[in-house]
């Protein structure tokens, strides 16, 4: 196991796309093996072949279509409305808006561009501090990779062969702690903002006015999370369905016509057959690992070790969270998972469980420092350099390990409701 590890962090600290790293790894050993290379081909169309992995190209085009087409507006007027009057409220705004726009695009980037360019000036024209701006808008994005549609969750679940609704439904719970942790925070911290002025009350027919104008955002979610917790669809099904709304939504609204259209058509197709890529030779890696008679000795080395379940997941914290400090989110998965799915069984560890603990730690990911991406947005969208972008973003890291070891510990955080519905 030793040599093909050292090849995979050889070719990614060479510069090599992670894709090719892992194609290049899967294929080698499987070669050195005596497997033909039309047999390791036909292994890669095969695990490619499901039903289940056509859902990422739709939802990634109906997140595309809601991300340009104005629903992150439509979806911050409303929060703005039922909590912009209370002191730290715009602040509160944000949280609030992340979690709904993080249930239509199912991207931590893409929420935190499509909030901090509506956000940040409006934060200072009520003076609030550039720094904690940054780090409120960042730091509330990565509910994008905690909540329902998460791309995060959906890749996961492919290569693992866990429900995807499950997961979905795991993450809901963490998700809540996550938004109250950073409410609480927030409310504390701008108790030291003296010039931090607060919206009049909004009168009660205009919060119902820019509600309803919010509610075709929210159909997106509405229509594919309601579908297939109904069982009226499967998740195929309901990603397509996802993806006409949110087409026919800016169509509607007149933010994508014509050849507009076929060019949000374009990117999201671009951007899925990215993840697809990714995803197909991760699959082809965890074939050969399976194959090798690897986990088995994995397995025996960790009894012989005596190390328990917690331990393990301690563990793989750390090397997470290091991984995440120089890889993108669906890379540090798709590198680990494949190496570490069969010794969740033998441990007695849940796969539902480890996805939430995989998935705080992306959220961490994407906030540190060198290649965290939420937080090159934010240096992007509110110009400031990255050391004060990263200043701003510490007490929501320092409140993410507070769930992740919250998330570790307790797994009914995350089993309960998978367990019930």
């Amino acid at each position: 196991m030793l040599a093909p590890l050292l090849l995979l962090i050889a070719l990614l600290l060479s510069g090599t796309a992670v894709f090719l790293a892992l194609g290049v790894t899967a294929t080698v050993q499987l070669v050195a093996d005596g497997h033909a290379l039309g047999g390791i081909a036909q292994a890669l169309v095969d695990r490619l072949n499901s039903a289940t992995l056509t859902a990422v190209p739709f939802f990634v085009t109906a997140a595309t279509f809601m991300q340009r087409g104005g629903m992150a507006a439509a979806l911050v007027g409303a929060a703005q409305a039922w909590v912009g009057s209370l002191r730290g409220g715009l602040a509160l705004v944000v949280v609030m808006a992340a979690a709904l726009f993080a249930s239509v695009s199912g991207s931590s980037t893409a929420t935190a561009l499509a909030l901090g360019t509506i956000l940040l000036p409006a934060m200072a024209a009520r003076g609030y501090p550039v720094r904690f701006n940054c780090g409120v808008i960042g730091a509330s994005a990565t509910l994008g990779i905690l909540l329902p549609p998460s791309l995060a969750l959906i890749i996961f679940g492919l290569v693992a062969t866990v429900p995807i609704p499950k997961l979905f439904l795991a993450g809901l719970i963490p998700a809540l702690l996550q938004a109250i942790l950073f409410a609480v925070w927030i409310r504390l911290s701008v108790r030291q903002m003296p010039m931090v002025a607060a919206d009049p009350p909004t009168p009660l027919p205009e919060r119902i006015r820019v509600t309803l104008r919010a509610l075709p955002a929210l159909a997106v979610p509405t229509i594919a999370l309601g579908g297939i917790y109904s069982g009226v669809v499967t998740l195929s099904e309901a990603s397509a369905l996802a993806a006409a709304t949110a087409i026919v939504i800016c169509w509607s609204n007149g933010s994508a016509r014509g050849l507009v259209t076929i060019e949000w058509i374009g990117d999201a197709i671009k951007s899925a057959t990215t993840i697809l890529i990714v995803v197909g030779f991760a699959v082809l890696l965890g074939h050969w690992i399976i194959l090798s008679g690897v986990p088995e000795r994995l397995v025996g080395i960790l009894r012989e070790a005596d190390v328990s379940a917690l331990q393990f997941l301690l563990m793989m914290n750390i090397v997470m969270f290091i991984l995440g400090m120089f890889l993108d989110v669906i890379s540090t998965i798709l590198i680990t998972l494949p190496m570490v799915l069969p010794l969740l069984g033998p441990l007695g560890i849940d796969p539902v469980h480890y996805a939430i603990v995989v998935i705080v730690n992306m959220e961490l990911a994407a906030l540190t420092p060198p290649v965290g991406l939420n937080i090159f947005v934010m240096v992007s969208v509110s110009r400031q350099s990255m050391v004060e972008v990263v200043r701003g973003l510490l007490p929501f890291i320092v409140l993410l390990l507070i769930l992740l070891a919250i998330v570790t510990l307790v797994p009914e955080l995350s089993l309960w409701l998978p367990g019930h519905l």
